[in-house]
C-alpha cells in the first residue's frame, strides 16, 4: 500500500477510534477527547471499520486546492512582470497586473512567484553583513574623531555636544571636549588640545560632515574645507568613511559615554560645559585604564608638529582670497573692510588679498604675509539670514545665536518703498504745477529765445 502522510490530528483520531473499537473507551469520552459530537464520532467509526486508518485521512490530500490558479495564468503575470515590471517589488507590481492588465491576484502570491523565480529576493535574502574590520596594528595610525549631540547633563543643564577623538589601534580615548555644535571652530580648538598632548598622527577619520568634507565641490572650488586645509598644513590625512559601520569605534563609544559619563556627571554634579570640559580629564585617565587595548605593534606613529606651537592660531583660522575694489575696500562675510591707504595698499587695487578670521572674531587682512591695517567700513550687527538653509548639526547652536539676538533690544526693521530701489528720495519740495513737462518745455524754449536776443 506504501506510506500515507497524515496530520498528527489524524493520527490523534486514529488511536482514539481504535480503543472504542476495541471497547476501552465509550463514545461519549471520545466525543469529549476529540472535541466532536456523538453522531461524528460514529460517522469516523464506520469510515475506519469499512477501509481502515487510511479512511480517516482528509479527503482533500493531495488534491489541488479549489482556488489553485492555473500554471498558465502564473506564467503569463510572471512573463509580464519580466517584460515590464521587473525592477517593481511585489506590492507595486500586482498594483500595476490589476489596473493596466485586469489580473487580479493577492500580493503575496505575486510575491511567491517572483521569489521561485528568482526576480524577487526576500528580506532575509536582500540583507546584508558589514565585515569587522580589523583594528590598526600601531598607535596613532588612525583616529577617529565624531561629534555626539546629547543632552550630557540632563535636564540640569542645556544639550551640547561631545567631540570624541578615539585612537583605532588601542580604543583610547585621546581627546573630548563640550562645545555647543560640531563646526570647524570647535573641532580646531580640540585638534590643538590634540596636537600639543600627543603630537601629529598619520590620518583622521571622521563621516561626512560639511566640517571635513565638501559635499558638493565644482570647478570653481578646490574640494577642501577649512579643516581639511588646516591638516594639509600639518601633513594630516582625513580620510571620511562611507557609513556609520566603518568608523563603528567611535560610534560604539560614543554609546558607552552616553551612558557612563552622563552618570558620571550627575553624580559629581556637573551642570555647564565648562566644568564638564574641567572634569574630562579624570574621566578620560579612568576610561582608558578600563577599556583600551594593547596595540598590535608597540610603534608610536605620532610625530612632532612641524610648526611652533604659538603659530598654531596661524593654521586653525578661516581663510579666504577676497578682490579689492578701486575705493581700496574688499567684501567679507557680509562686512565691508576698508583698507588705509598707504604705499603698500595703493597697489593692492584690482588684486586679491588674503582674510583671517580667528577663532574670537578678529578679521586681519595679509598681503604676501603682511597684515595691512583696516577697519569695518559699515559694521553692521550679523545675523541669520531670512530662510538660510541650516544643516542639523548646527541647528542647536543657531537657534542659541538667534535667542540671544532677539534678547537684545532691536530697531523694528525699516520698511523702504518700492522706489528707493531706483535710490529715488523725497526733496520735500510739493508739486504746485509750475514744473510739469508743458512748464518745463515753455520754461526752456523761453530761455533758448533770450540767448539768440542776446
Amino acid at each position: 500500500m506504501g506510506w500515507l502522510i497524515m496530520s498528527e490530528r489524524e493520527l490523534n483520531r486514529v488511536e482514539v477510534l481504535a480503543q472504542v473499537d476495541d471497547g476501552r473507551l465509550t463514545v461519549d469520552n471520545a466525543a469529549n477527547m476529540l472535541e466532536l459530537t456523538r453522531r461524528q464520532i460514529f460517522r469516523l467509526l464506520k469510515r475506519y471499520r469499512q477501509d481502515g486508518a487510511a479512511a480517516i485521512r482528509h479527503k482533500a490530500r493531495g488534491k489541488p486546492p479549489n482556488n489553485h490558479i492555473h500554471k498558465a495564468k502564473r506564467d503569463y503575470a510572471l512573463s509580464l512582470i519580466k517584460e515590464s515590471y521587473a525592477d517593481f517589488g511585489p506590492t507595486l507590481a500586482t498594483e500595476m497586473l490589476a489596473e493596466h492588465h485586469g489580473f487580479k491576484v493577492s500580493r503575496e502570491t505575486v510575491r511567491k512567484w517572483m521569489q521561485e523565480d528568482g526576480i524577487w529576493l526576500s528580506r532575509k535574502q536582500r540583507r546584508t553583513f558589514h565585515q569587522p574590520r580589523l583594528r590598526r596594528e600601531c598607535f596613532g595610525e588612525l583616529v577617529q574623531i565624531d561629534g555626539s549631540d546629547h543632552r550630557w547633563f540632563e535636564d540640569r543643564g542645556d544639550p551640547c555636544t561631545l567631540l570624541v577623538f578615539i585612537d583605532d589601534a588601542t580604543s583610547r580615548l585621546m581627546e573630548l571636549r563640550f562645545v555647543t555644535a560640531e563646526s570647524t571652530f570647535s573641532y580646531f580648538e580640540a585638534l590643538e588640545s590634540y596636537l600639543l598632548k600627543h603630537g601629529r598622527p598619520v590620518a583622521f577619520y571622521s563621516d561626512k560632515h560639511s566640517v571635513f568634507r565638501v559635499p558638493k565641490p565644482n570647478e570653481h572650488m578646490t574640494g577642501m574645507t577649512q579643516f581639511g586645509r588646516a591638516l594639509a598644513e600639518l601633513n594630516i590625512e582625513i580620510i571620511c568613511a562611507n557609513s556609520s559601520q566603518a568608523k563603528g569605534r567611535v560610534e560604539r563609544a560614543n554609546r558607552t559615554l552616553q551612558d557612563r559619563l552622563v552618570k558620571e556627571l550627575r553624580i559629581a554634579g556637573v551642570s555647564n560645559m565648562e566644568d564638564g570640559n574641567a572634569f574630562l580629564s579624570g574621566f578620560v585617565n579612568r576610561y582608558n585604564a578600563k577599556f583600551s587595548k594593547a596595540p598590535a605593534k608597540p610603534d608610536n606613529l605620532h610625530r612632532a608638529l612641524n610648526i611652533a606651537p604659538d603659530r598654531l592660531a596661524e593654521v586653525f583660522c578661516l581663510r579666504d582670497k577676497r578682490y579689492v575694489a578701486r575705493d581700496l575696500t574688499l567684501k567679507y562675510d557680509r562686512k565691508r573692510i576698508r583698507l588705509e591707504v598707504n604705499d603698500l595698499t595703493r597697489g593692492l587695487v584690482g588684486k586679491y588679498v588674503d582674510v583671517y578670521e580667528m577663532p574670537d572674531g578678529r578679521i586681519q587682512v595679509r598681503a604676501k604675509g603682511v597684515a595691512l591695517p583696516c577697519s569695518i567700513f559699515d559694521p553692521h550687527q550679523q545675523r541669520v539670514t531670512h530662510a538660510a538653509i541650516t544643516e542639523n548639526k548646527h541647528l542647536s547652536a543657531v537657534l542659541a545665536h538667534i535667542k540671544a539676538q532677539q534678547d537684545k533690544e532691536r530697531m523694528p526693521p525699516k520698511v523702504k518703498p518700492v522706489s528707493a530701489k531706483n535710490n529715488y528720495e523725497k526733496n520735500g519740495r510739493r508739486n504746485t504745477g509750475w514744473n510739469t513737462l508743458a512748464d518745463r518745455k515753455r520754461i526752456a524754449e523761453s530761455k533758448a529765445s533770450q540767448g539768440c536776443d542776446s
